[in-house]
């Protein structure tokens, strides 16, 4: 069973920075697409950006594009997303996603393995 655990949530002021970290462990331990979503309340699980397994390609929301960096260190089974220029309408839930697939999906079907979540709050 693989396991994804974020971390890096948390409170910051519009225009602020944060880094949220997930790092992935289980069953197989080998790379595979990743991918970031998020969920603000009362809404629907959205994309924000995805990297392909060797990092070599990366896709973005568009109104996310130019603020958030995704990246990934396999060697430590880590997966990154920087966020720069923070808005109070990016406070939300962020979640990891894992596929086993070689498609930078924007879906939530595009992932089977899911973290739980960290909040991140942007104060205005």
């Amino acid at each position: 069973q693989v396991q994804l655990v974020e971390s890096g949530g948390g409170l910051v002021q519009a225009g602020g920075s944060l880094r949220l970290s997930c790092v992935t462990s289980g069953r197989t331990v080998t790379p595979y697409v990743m991918g970031w979503f998020r969920q603000a309340p009362g809404k629907e699980r959205e994309f924000v950006a995805c990297i392909s397994r060797n990092g070599a390609s990366t896709v973005y929301s568009d109104s996310m594009k130019g603020r958030f960096t995704i990246s990934r260190d396999n060697t430590k089974n880590t997966l990154y997303l920087q966020m720069n220029s923070l808005k109070p309408e990016d406070t939300a839930v962020y979640y990891c996603a894992g596929g086993d697939a070689s498609i930078l999906s924007r879906t939530v079907s595009g992932y089977a393995y899911w973290g739980q979540g960290t909040q991140v709050t942007v104060s205005s």
